[in-house]
Parts: structure tokens; sequence; C-alpha cells
């Protein structure tokens, strides 16, 4: 496959779109209720202008970025991605291996299929993300877990407290957890190559997929949900329950979903080394402030943390607004899905590599040799 022809995140998910079964895809692309929050944090990225500068030297150009103590290549990461083994073979183990080809942090999503013990030991330094409950019995055995497989960041999603209201994905016939309904037959039959590639590769070589990483033991099948009900719990969780879980842990602890300055400052009071500033992609609730909007007024309010960004971003000129307005790292999640989808491992390397190729064009024209001195002066509102 000649991935030299997919120009931008665009034709990637074109092309996704015509090799994923149309409910899988609908997965993956869709949002919650009528998407309004998904279509508003793009619609924020064209509420800025950059402010270019002029003959600033900038023939020697560097994005890389340090994290945590560690350098990556560039400030794009992969954001946590439920179910990508439904977009390509063993979905996980390639986006972890792509990432770490490419110099740049993944984060595992507790909604996995492939055991995050196989993916800390093929790309190690990846991220394990958490669904959790205010159970802290059950809290405890699955932080030793991820401990010792090595993941030493843990981020905690708290924009999750009950699923939301998807009708683009019932209308698909897809739900989780996954139900043989007709429109999700005949869509996967409609798609044979996705069905013999994916779907048939899967189940001659691990089986029906299960949640594998939800807790500290094993998961139900897909088809029938984890053991017990992983979702109960998550809305009685609080701050308190983070305090505690930040006394438990000791790597790094994220809090991901944070809209609102005063939830970063709780975030920071609790102990937290971060946040990621994310309506989970407009998969949640709908009609929430775009991340970009929300932004600068939680960089404002973290103090010491870092701060991180996803939900929106397509071009590298997103990455370069979002940095020049307070973020220090964003992340992707459907741009690397497509890419999944498109070509394995090997086309999420050349998303990747597409957003990199663009910042780097982006900071020349802008005036700016390295992403770290980007600041409020390259961007203006717009009226």
């Amino acid at each position: 496959m000649k991935l030299a022809r997919y120009l931008s995140i665009a034709d990637l998910e074109r092309d996704a779109r015509r090799r994923l079964p149309a409910s899988i895809f609908g997965y993956v692309s869709g949002a919650a209720e009528d998407h309004h929050t998904m279509a508003n944090n793009r619609a924020a990225f064209g509420r800025w202008a950059l402010v270019p500068r002029m003959l600033t030297g900038v023939a020697q150009r560097s994005q890389e970025v340090e994290l945590f103590g560690v350098r990556y290549a560039s400030p794009v990461g992969i954001a946590p991605m439920g179910l990508s083994g439904l977009c390509a073979h063993d979905g996980d183990l390639q986006l972890a291996r792509a990432a770490q080809q490419e110099r740049v942090p993944f984060v595992l999503s507790a909604a996995s299929t492939v055991p995050l013990e196989e993916v800390a030991a093929a790309a190690p330094g990846s991220w394990y993300q958490a669904y959790l409950s205010a159970d802290r019995s059950a809290i405890s055995p699955l932080l030793a877990r991820i401990e010792r497989a090595g993941f030493a960041v843990l981020v905690v999603t708290v924009d999750v407290p009950l699923a939301s209201l998807r009708e683009n994905e019932l209308r698909n016939g897809f739900s989780v957890p996954l139900r043989l309904s007709p429109k999700l037959v005949m869509g996967g039959l409609a798609k044979p190559r996705w069905l013999l590639s994916t779907f048939g590769r899967t189940l001659t070589t691990r089986g029906i997929p299960h949640f594998e990483n939800f807790t500290a033991k094993r998961g139900g099948p897909i088809i029938t949900g984890a053991t017990g009900d992983h979702r109960s719990g998550r809305a009685a969780l609080c701050w308190e329950d983070i305090e505690w879980i930040r006394s438990q842990w000791k790597g790094k602890l994220l809090i991901k979903g944070i809209l609102h300055p005063d939830d970063a400052r709780r975030a920071a009071a609790a102990g937290a080394d971060g946040v990621i500033v994310s309506n989970h992609g407009g998969r949640q609730l709908d009609g929430a402030l775009a991340t970009l909007d929300a932004l600068p007024a939680i960089a404002q309010a973290a103090g010491e943390m870092r701060v991180m960004l996803d939900s929106g971003v397509r071009r590298g000129t997103d990455v370069l607004k979002a940095l020049a307005l307070g973020a220090h790292f964003v992340f992707v999640g459907r741009p690397a899905m497509y890419g999944l989808a498109v070509g394995g491992e090997a086309g999420v390397r050349h998303t990747l590599q597409l957003l990199r190729r663009e910042i780097d064009v982006d900071l020349a024209l802008a005036g700016c040799a390295r992403v770290e001195n980007l600041r409020r002066e390259f961007v203006t509102r717009m009226a």
C-alpha cells in the first residue's frame, strides 16, 4: 500500500469510511446525541488565527518536547480509544508499536482487548487509562497490576460517570457489548477485506475478544460485556477518591476530562501531575465547551501541573494553536483510528508523520523555530 497518497487526516478518514463496516465507522467517527460538542471542537480551532513573525531565523527547527522526564519527538501522542481491535487485528498493539516507533506516547484504553501486559512488553513507555468506580477494593489490585506490567503513567478519565446517549450507534446496529444485529452482520459481510483481515484473523488467533483491562481480572467477551458491571460505581467517584489513588500510586497521575479551571485546581490539590483538557471527543456531554476554548483558563489555573489537550485536533496548525494557548502536549484519537483502519501500524505511523510534517512547516511559516517557544503572542481570537 502506498500510504504517501494520503496527504491529510481527511484523506485517511475518507478511506477508513470505505474500508470499515458502517456500524464500526459510525462508532469511531460519531459522537453523542446531535454531535454539537464534536462540531464545536473543530469550530474552536477556526476561532483562533495564527499571527506569524517574520525574519526570526527558522532554518533549524525542533518540535521535540520533554514530558515527565521523557523526551518525545513531537508534541502529539495517541489518545486512549476503546475497541480499537474492531478497526484492525490487535489494534491496541499496532497503535502502541506505531507510537513507540515515532517516539511519542500511546495511552492504552481500559476498554481494550489486548492484555495490558502484552502492550507494555511490546511498547515499553506506554501509558494506561482507567475508568474507575468508587470501590477502592477493586482499584487497589488494578493499580498493582498496571504497576507490575511497567506502566509509569496512570490516566484517570473522570468525564464518564454514566454512558452517554449515542443515537448514531444505535441506528447503525452498534452497541457495547456488541450484539449481532442484522445491520451489524450485513455491514460486516459487505466489507470482505475487513471480514477476513480483522474479524476472521482475530477469531482464529484470539477467539472472541474480551475486555481485558478494565480491572485486575480478565473481563468478559465483547459480545456479553465485562465480568460484573464495570460501569457500576463510576457516578460515585469523587475528589477524595482521587486523593486516595494519589496516595496509592507511585507513578505519574493524570486526570482526563477537565473543562473547568476549578477542577484543574482540585486536581493539583489532590496531587495530580497533570490534566488532560478533554470532552471525550464529543462522545459524552453534548453541547459541552470546546476543549480549545477551555484551555487558556485551565492553563492559568494549573500551576506546576502539565496541561494536555485532546478532542478535535486534525492539523499541525491546530497543534500550534493549542500549544500557544497553554498546552504542553496534545493527543489525537480518531485520526489514529483512521490510520489504523487504512494501513494498520504503518497507517498509524503515517498519521503521526503527517502531523509532524505539518508542524514542521507551520513552525517555519509562523516564525517560531521551536515548539517550546510558542506563546500567546502567536495567536489571536477572531471576532
